[in-house]
């Protein structure tokens, strides 16, 4: 696929650009600054960005609403944020919109190859990727949610899970459940978050907002 990387760090983003080239990925532009890559997402529309979230030249969020601004021209786009830090206002307005097609990443994650690599893929693809730490920080900043308390402890750990991006198959290996154990969990979890079948967007992904309401 075609990438875009933002990162400021000149030895991580020559790293991320050798490990993505390594695995059969073109990176069309690696850059160091949010106003660079939004020039670069206009000029080569690549399947995924991936942002870093503090950059020049204040070095506090400019990456992550590069990032928004990214995502608000164009619905399609793909983008996973990297960072040492959970932004939790910015992640949850990553995943506001249902979409799919984001990810959040602690940098950490970028040593586990196959994890990384696995994210990138999730995203480009449509999917989520969020780091567990993002996702227990998201949750415990709305655990007064009263769908969310009306799930059961097993029912809680399968939607973290889906929140990180796992697929059925995923979480069944993880929680070493059989596949209509996890299906029925996951119905569960739709009906008591009153989630019926939609087109417009991503159950999956509006169970984990159900989250996130301020």
């Amino acid at each position: 696929m075609r990438i875009v990387i933002a990162e400021d760090l000149l030895l991580l983003r020559d790293g991320l650009v050798r490990m993505l080239t390594d695995t059969g990925h073109e990176v069309v532009a690696a850059v160091d600054n949010a106003t660079e890559l939004l020039t670069a997402v206009t000029t080569h529309r690549p399947n995924l960005s991936i942002v870093d979230v503090r950059l020049p030249p204040g070095f506090r969020d400019e990456g992550l609403r590069a990032a928004l601004a990214i995502r608000a021209a164009d619905p399609d786009a793909r983008v996973l944020i990297l960072s040492q830090y959970v932004e939790r206002a910015y992640a949850a307005e990553l995943l506001a919109d249902g979409r799919g097609g984001v990810g959040y990443l602690l940098k950490d994650r970028v040593t586990a190859l196959d994890d990384f690599l696995d994210a990138v893929e999730r995203v480009a693809g449509g999917g989520t990727a969020m780091d567990p730490e993002v996702v227990r920080q998201l949750f415990a900043r709305n655990s007064r949610d009263r769908g969310v308390t009306a799930l059961t402890a097993r029912e809680r750990e399968v939607l973290d899970l889906m929140a990180q991006g796992l697929s059925n198959s995923a979480i069944c290996a993880a929680l070493v459940l059989a596949p209509v154990s996890v299906e029925k969990h996951i119905t569960n979890i739709f009906t008591k978050l009153d989630l019926p079948p939609a087109t417009d967007s991503h159950r999956r992904v509006r169970a984990v907002l159900a989250h996130l309401n301020q």
